[in-house]
């Protein structure tokens, strides 16, 4: 999406060379480390901000050494991602012969109405390939993180525009030096909409368009392997919509080690569930999706013991309504953008074709 010209808006103006552009994105989830692969692929120079410590934004891996000598990783955001358009599968494959993502081939059920379901095959499903990081869901952000420019630790709180430049400012650090041509969004809508609210109407009305939903994430560590007849379940229930077996996982830490017997699960809390609860502490949170995973033991005649430890993880900004198609937004005029999955109908895949969208419409216009 490109947004038509607006004269009460200020334009900013380009007087550099192509190849002197400065070009910064904030955010470092896979849509903006797409867009920003794409900018620097054409020769122009893109700096990557991003709050955390590391690339990855939803894709994420938690690890943990939790004090009693167990030292284990769990995927807590996306579980698993699939690739439908050429373009796509042709960048899982490049992350596949890197090593860095392989296919995953899960024991797949649906728990519902009290039992538990062999998934219902239609021709579409039935061939569906998923696929998951390798050794965690991390490394293909990492590996194309490798080859950008990446400031972590860096919340960018200001974004200001003087003297035909922007200047960024920062929590951490206050007011950063270098300044920039353009200026990229790869974050979710509400922080986008905080940022651009001084400085351009137009995009800010796009960000507040949609709601952004929660999503609560319990990692559990058991000391031995469950025995449910399944390696992950779509949830149809009030608490749960979701859990896997993240050690049945290709490259996990567990399958690494021999004789071992621990594993680890991933529970996502419902839409419903984690919106009514995304301000309740994590303690309740861990108790209560424990007491529902749990019930599917029951369902399944599966012993439940008593995991060795756990950790909750509050994802404030897991889902959005309703499912924007814009592909990306891009104000030539303000030389502003925005890409996330968001704007893209949702998943990896709508992230990472997002980014490159936005990269095609900045290249395009200058």
């Amino acid at each position: 999406m490109i947004l038509p010209i607006n004269a009460k808006l200020r334009q900013a103006k380009l007087s550099k060379p192509h190849g002197n552009l400065n070009i910064a994105i904030i955010g470092a989830g896979i849509s903006g480390l797409s867009c920003a692969t794409y900018l620097q692929n054409a020769g122009l120079k893109v700096t990557i901000f991003d709050k955390s410590r590391g690339p990855s934004g939803r894709i994420s891996t938690r690890v943990v050494n939790d004090g009693n000598g167990n030292h284990w990783e769990c995927d807590h955001g996306a579980q698993y991602f699939t690739a439908r358009s050429a373009e796509f599968i042709a960048q899982v494959a490049r992350w596949q012969n890197a090593g860095v993502a392989q296919i995953w081939h899960p024991r797949l059920k649906v728990i519902e109405d009290g039992q538990c379901k062999d998934r219902t095959l239609t021709s579409n499903v039935s061939i569906i390939k998923r696929y998951v990081g390798t050794p965690r869901m991390t490394s293909p952000s990492n590996f194309l993180a490798s080859q950008l420019s990446l400031v972590t630790s860096t919340t960018i709180s200001q974004i200001t525009y003087a003297e035909s430049c922007f200047k960024l400012s920062a929590l951490e650090h206050g007011g950063l030096s270098e300044v920039f041509d353009i200026v990229l969004l790869a974050i979710p809508a509400p922080q986008a909409s905080a940022l651009l609210r001084p400085i351009n109407d137009q995009l800010t009305e796009i960000a507040n368009s949609v709601t952004m939903r929660g999503c609560w994430a319990l990692m559990v560590h058991y000391e031995e392997s469950l025995a449910l007849p399944f390696d992950g379940a779509f949830v149809n229930g009030n608490t749960l919509s979701w859990v896997a077996r993240n050690s049945a996982k290709p490259g996990r830490l567990n399958n690494s080690l021999k004789n071992c017997t621990a594993e680890t699960w991933l529970l996502h809390g419902s839409t419903e569930w984690s919106d009514a609860h995304i301000e309740d502490e994590s303690e309740s949170v861990t108790k209560d999706l424990i007491s529902a995973f749990n019930d599917i033991g029951k369902i399944t005649n599966t012993n439940m013991p008593t995991p060795i430890s756990a950790r909750a993880h509050r994802w404030r900004y897991a889902n959005s309504v309703p499912l924007l198609t814009h592909g990306s937004v891009w104000s030539n005029e303000a030389k502003l953008g925005l890409c996330s999955e968001w704007l893209n109908g949702g998943k990896v895949e709508g992230a990472w074709l997002s980014g490159v969208h936005l990269a095609r419409q900045v290249i395009q216009s200058i």
